[in-house]
């Protein structure tokens, strides 16, 4: 009889630990086709952004109940010939030097995450013109129901990622070396 009681009580301390915390769970997230990336920069002529709905991502985050957590893994990616400018000439040029013939793809691939609430640090590389380099950046979380949105930027250079900054018209309209790279995120939980 003593045998049973001890085994009853070990059960009853096990369904107390697990009923008495929540379990952290990590879910698989898909970026939703609303979100949007942007590269901005400008010229000796004028100001220019280049705008993609196309990306694609998927990442493994980490939930306790229905809040975010952290990332365990995130990657998303673009074709480059998706960013758009409106301008068909401006576009070419921007082609023309990410090389899209041989590096179809921009991508980001999130090394680290760190923060709480809604402000975040993320850590990870960008691969642009078939260049990846490190890039760190704060990112604004907001949370709707089960959908996570992530806004942030990332100011560089072309030149970090062996891009000559394009010229038009002879060389006299130059392109800036300086670009912002921004991002407006929604990731849903997969189906």
């Amino acid at each position: 009889m003593k045998h049973n009681g001890y085994w009853i009580f070990r059960i009853m301390v096990l369904v107390l630990i697990f009923t008495g915390s929540q379990l952290l769970a990590q879910t698989k997230y898909t970026l939703a086709p609303s979100s949007e990336m942007k590269i901005s920069g400008g010229s000796t002529l004028h100001d220019w952004d280049m705008t993609s709905n196309a990306a694609k991502g998927e990442g493994m985050f980490v939930m306790e109940g229905n809040q975010f957590k952290g990332i365990k893994s995130l990657k998303v990616q673009m074709e480059a010939e998706t960013l758009k400018s409106g301008t068909r000439g401006l576009d070419s040029n921007a082609y023309k030097a990410l090389d899209t013939k041989k590096n179809k793809d921009v991508s980001f691939t999130l090394k680290e995450i760190t923060g709480s609430g809604s402000s975040y640090q993320a850590k990870g590389d960008f691969t642009i013109a078939g260049v990846t380099k490190p890039a760190s950046f704060p990112v604004k979380l907001t949370q709707s129901g089960s959908n996570l949105t992530f806004e942030g930027s990332f100011d560089t250079k072309l030149t970090n990622f062996s891009i000559d900054p394009p010229t038009a018209l002879l060389g006299t309209v130059k392109t800036h070396d300086d670009i912002k790279i921004s991002f407006k995120t929604i990731f849903q939980p997969s189906k």
